[in-house]
């Protein structure tokens, strides 16, 4: 008889939110099955006060959203080893289900090469899903599941043996397409990726654009992406059609500046490890409805 799967959460605060933090720790809590182990990690900030049980890490200084998972991830072990698989959860978020953590294990052990699923995100008060929190091409359905080829970064559960295999998240994104490298990495290494319309996470709806590195980060990054995992010749190809979409979809002039300058950065600056993905996982990715040239 199996044991059932041991799973741990990571969460990062900046410490501002503590009511809505105290929440979302008590709709982990309160999850049917096994205890489920949390580390809160302090990204720069102290952590607020948290239930007995609770394991804090503070961090000197804000590492980002990477850098303070991946803290999170080795609070479990080298690569989370001490769990089976790890939920990553916004500090704003909130679980209204209790048989979340249950349908991830179901899920997990009913399929041996699943890695990562993502949940829904819901705004708490209209149940509403955002176009851009539907991880495919074609959104118009959030309540559909489906395998993917990206997830949500504050609303997702992976297998330790994925970090292990193909290693943590990239620390140098900081914010922003951190989630699609990992995926992509590990979609190159024969995992799959499921979005689940059933495990909800609630979070109040917000725009990408509150943050006020949003458009440097996201065009810095996206660079980073492809120069990082993508074959040579799909490069330019991934890069131009993110260019044409950007035009099309009109920013401002400050954000326009903003963009072109991390677009710059991400020329001029070092990347990381290049490792592009096999022409297998191209033709995958395609498959699943998301070449990555877009």
């Amino acid at each position: 008889m199996t044991l059932p799967m041991k799973l741990g959460a990571v969460i990062i605060t900046m410490g501002n939110r503590p009511d809505e933090l105290r929440a979302l720790l008590d709709s982990v809590t309160a999850q049917h099955g096994d205890r489920i182990e949390v580390v809160v990690v302090g990204n720069g900030a102290p952590v607020p006060e948290v239930p007995a049980g609770v394991r804090t890490v503070e961090l000197p200084e804000n590492l980002g959203i990477p850098g303070g998972r991946n803290v999170g991830i080795e609070a479990f072990g080298p690569c989370g080893a001490d769990v089976d698989a790890l939920l990553f959860l916004d500090d704003d978020g909130l679980l209204p289900n209790r048989d979340t953590a249950e349908l991830c294990r179901q899920a997990f052990e009913a399929d041996p090469k699943l890695g990562i699923v993502t949940f829904r995100i819901a705004d708490p008060d209209t149940g509403a899903t955002q176009r851009r929190h539907v991880p495919r091409l074609r959104a118009a359905d959030p309540m559909r599941s489906s395998r993917v080829t990206t997830f949500l970064g504050g609303a997702n559960a992976v297998r330790t043996r994925v970090i292990a295999e193909v290693g943590p998240l990239p620390e140098d994104f900081f914010y922003a397409h951190e989630e699609t490298d990992l995926a992509w990495r590990a979609l190159d290494a024969g995992w799959m990726i499921d979005y689940r319309a059933d495990l909800v996470l609630n979070h109040p709806t917000t725009a990408p654009s509150r943050h006020a590195v949003y458009h440097r980060m996201v065009a810095r990054n996206r660079v980073w992406l492809a120069r990082r995992n993508l074959p040579a010749p799909l490069v330019p190809l991934y890069l131009g059609v993110w260019l044409l979409l950007t035009l099309v979809r009109r920013p401002s002039r400050p954000a326009l500046k903003a963009w072109f300058g991390g677009f710059r950065e991400g020329w001029t600056t070092p990347c990381g490890i290049r490792r592009p993905m096999k022409w297998r996982t191209v033709w995958r990715l395609t498959r699943l409805g998301r070449p990555p040239v877009i």
